[in-house]
């Protein structure tokens, strides 16, 4: 099991998985940016970034797998799940994640860095969107940092 630790070397698998769909999310033709839902060390789904693609500025990764989340787990399920993505989450990718009942993320690019390499506007890091929350939410990071903040570096 995994701890809280952004060193847990629990979490390097899951997050070079993200990284694997964020580099495939870029062949693909859309932004650099991959997530998966994990439970007792089982990916249960992935996904991938497909604003550019879908033409659906809400087609984040971590927004989809929220939604399937809530739809295809229960209240017990969610609770053992944890939110791997390339990138912390935006505001409504965090607003989602939580709303579905997910309380752990863990995350490789942080949202300063982001900034840093793309410039995207709106920064405001996933911890502070949580910090109104009336639940508490893990989140876990940067993990892997350096290989998340190089795929976004190639891409922007």
């Amino acid at each position: 099991m995994t701890d809280d630790s952004p060193d847990d070397p629990g979490h390097e698998r899951f997050v070079r998985r993200t990284h694997e769909l964020a580099r495939e999310a870029i062949e693909n033709g859309d932004r650099p940016f991959g997530t998966l839902l994990e439970r007792g060390g089982e990916v249960l789904a992935e996904d991938v970034n497909t604003v550019l693609t879908d033409g659906d500025i809400a087609a984040h990764p971590e927004l989809k797998l929220a939604r399937w989340a809530a739809r295809e787990l229960d209240a017990d399920a969610l609770a053992e799940t944890t939110m791997y993505t390339s990138t912390e989450p935006c505001p409504m990718c965090a607003t989602a994640l939580y709303n579905a009942g997910l309380r752990r993320v863990v995350y490789s690019t942080s949202a300063a860095d982001l900034a840093a390499v793309a410039d995207p506007g709106l920064v405001l890091p996933a911890s502070d969107v949580f910090a109104r929350a009336d639940d508490e939410v893990a989140v876990i990071g940067p993990v892997l940092a350096e290989e998340g903040r190089t795929i976004h570096e190639s891409y922007w």
